[in-house]
């Protein structure tokens, strides 16, 4: 009889949100054995765990969730009662290069993790009794807001790039299979997200990135798309409370509470970098260059997370200068990350480990 009273199977746990989110719950649950389910992409990184890699209680296995026979092994293997669903692409410009890409794993790799648990679980003896499924999506689903407004759980999806239209698509089939197989399913929609570990072609860990090395700061358009931003940390305990707590059918909004204009964000980053670097204020806002406009781009992203409030007591942790900082801070100190994740590094150094064993 296994010792863990929960295993759980985290997909995507080597990426940015994932590896926050095993973190958390390999230090919190000592319980529960994580299995962290990885391809190793561009974007997973096994150094973002390094702190964890040992625990007894954690697991990584190398693994596509578009690959049927190496997610029926895991289940297989290690007899999950639920899935933690993070893997994903999930850069827009990404998918507007290539969006095959983005309907392979997002949709036909979601599709491929339900039935394999849907059949696994309803095969086994106590049926879907104590199993769950919980699904993680983003806000882009829901499209674009005018100036006033927020996205609600129950506002109509309206995708306006490749991304969010594989993700939207990957909600709708969740769902399908909650009420058409009585899976047990939770989801959440999230807005953006920041922190340590972030890849450096998105948007924060770019600008720091490109200020150190005195490189140009490009801003879509006029920079006047509005995003709203929620520390990566207080993003895993959301997922935590929702995945533990969350009413089985239900999806629950992500939010910070915190709008930015992208120039705005990009100009207080400028200050508080020139502050860290000890620059004359004014020296890295030099750095911004205004480029062409990305096809589709969505003008303003706001949640609603009241619901999650409401129901579930979860709020935001930090304001987001406080979190800016500490972001900036650990950017910062972990040279050697940013080194080895723009040099592409990483992926050689730990796909040799991953072959050692």
């Amino acid at each position: 009889m296994s010792k863990h009273t929960r295993t759980i199977m985290i997909t995507g746990g080597a990426g940015f949100i994932g590896s926050h989110v095993v973190r958390l719950f390999v230090n919190t649950y000592s319980s529960y054995l994580v299995v962290n389910a990885d391809a190793l992409t561009y974007a997973g990184n096994l150094e973002n765990l390094k702190d964890v890699e040992k625990a007894a209680n954690y697991r990584f296995e190398k693994a596509d969730i578009t690959d049927a026979a190496a997610i029926e092994a895991l289940f297989e293997k290690y007899a999950f009662d639920a899935v933690i669903h993070l893997a994903a692409e999930s850069h827009v410009d990404r998918s507007i290069i290539d969006p095959l890409a983005f309907v392979k794993t997002n949709v036909l790799g979601t599709v491929n993790l339900l039935n394999i648990a849907r059949r696994y679980w309803a095969n086994s003896e106590t049926k879907m009794e104590g199993k769950r499924f919980m699904h993680v999506s983003t806000d882009e689903v829901y499209g674009s807001l005018g100036e006033e407004g927020f996205f609600t759980e129950e506002t109509a999806y309206d995708p306006r790039s490749p991304y969010s239209a594989s993700k939207a698509s990957s909600d709708h089939f969740v769902m399908a299979w909650y009420h058409t197989y009585k899976l047990p399913v939770v989801m959440s929609n999230c807005s953006n997200n920041y922190g340590s570990y972030h890849f450096p072609e998105k948007l924060i860990p770019l600008m720091i990135n490109n200020i150190v090395n005195n490189k140009s700061l490009p801003v879509y358009g006029k920079g006047e798309n509005v995003r709203d931003w929620l520390f990566v940390e207080d993003h895993a305990r959301a997922i935590d409370v929702i995945f533990h707590n969350g009413r089985t059918g239900e999806k629950y909004n992500v939010g910070g509470f915190n709008e930015w204009k992208n120039i705005d964000l990009v100009h207080l980053l400028c200050k508080i970098m020139d502050a860290k670097l000890g620059r004359p204020e004014g020296t890295s806002a030099k750095l911004i260059t205004y480029v062409t406009d990305r096809p589709g781009h969505d003008m303003r992203y706001a949640i609603d997370a009241s619901k999650l409030n409401r129901e579930l007591g979860w709020k935001p942790s930090l304001q987001f200068e406080e979190g800016l900082e500490k972001t900036v801070d650990w950017y910062l100190q972990n040279g050697d990350w940013i080194k080895h994740v723009t040099s592409g590094d990483y992926q050689h150094y730990y796909q040799e480990q991953y072959a050692k064993r």
